[in-house]
């Protein structure tokens, strides 16, 4: 992991959720801003929850991150100076075609979550604490559901690519990502089964760290980095990647967006 020891004027350290790295969307927006700026970025691909712990201690200069209301909090602490939404996709329940929870005939993404805990699935989840984890937990909450210590529920405690992999050895549910789902789904048998409920919208926002709390961060590089991910021509490349490759974009550009339900895409 880099350390403020790696840090100089041309160096930012980017730390981010695994999904926007699974979903090969980096390889595509960081060799432009790194041609455009000169700036070198080294990039940490952890879940949600580890990228704004390295930002609350100062080892990171900005984040993509997509936890909102650990975002909020991040904020509210002064941990982070700006904040703007990038982009959204949403999430997506997979399993086996078969579909032995029948979650497919659930009414909303709550009633999904019951219908695995009464069917007793195998259900594996990232258990790392990322956005995806967070996502999970409170649906699970509002299904009015405990999955913590029952047999079929399982946790891997990696990324997003990882976790989908190893759900398909064991023809496990599990909640992903769309972008990662799509640049995956070519070595998966795992289908989607249940999809565009409202709760399952998927907001990413850019966030500089505050320099007044840590006053070694690259503030001049995040906020560089926070406007190149925010203008119109960066805002376009979002919304076109995973077209040519994938047949559908996999997120939808929000710069400039209240941060209010964007609509599914």
């Amino acid at each position: 992991m880099p350390t403020s020891a790696d840090r100089g004027s041309s160096v930012l350290i980017l730390a981010t959720t695994t999904s926007t790295q699974d979903s090969g969307l980096l390889d595509v927006l960081l060799p432009i801003f790194q041609e455009e700026t000169s700036y070198l970025v080294k990039t940490v691909a952890v879940g949600t929850g580890q990228a704004l712990r390295m930002g609350m201690e100062g080892n990171a200069d900005v984040l993509l991150v997509h936890a909102p209301d650990s975002e909020r909090e991040f904020m509210r602490e002064g941990y982070g100076k700006d904040r703007a939404p990038v982009m959204h996709n949403d999430f997506v329940l997979l399993g086996p075609g078969n579909d032995p929870a029948k979650i497919q005939y659930a009414q909303d993404a709550a009633g999904a979550f019951r219908a695995i805990a009464r069917a007793e699935s195998i259900f594996l989840s990232r258990g790392d604490g990322s956005g995806t984890h967070a996502k999970e937990l409170q649906l699970w909450k509002q299904a009015g559901v405990d999955p913590a210590n029952r047999p079929w529920y399982l946790e891997s405690g990696q990324g997003m690519g990882a976790t989908l992999m190893i759900a398909e050895q064991k023809s496990a549910y599990t909640l992903c990502d769309r972008g990662t789902f799509l640049a995956y789904r070519g070595n998966l048998s795992l289908k989607i089964l249940f999809e565009k409920d409202p709760s399952l919208i998927n907001m990413y926002h850019v966030i500089t760290v505050n320099p007044q709390k840590w006053p070694m961060v690259n503030y001049a590089g995040a906020l560089a980095f926070l406007n190149y991910l925010t203008h119109p021509s960066t805002q376009a490349v979002i919304g076109s990647y995973g077209v040519e490759q994938f047949g559908e974009p996999l997120f939808t550009p929000d710069a400039g967006k209240n941060e209010v339900d964007p609509g599914l895409p």
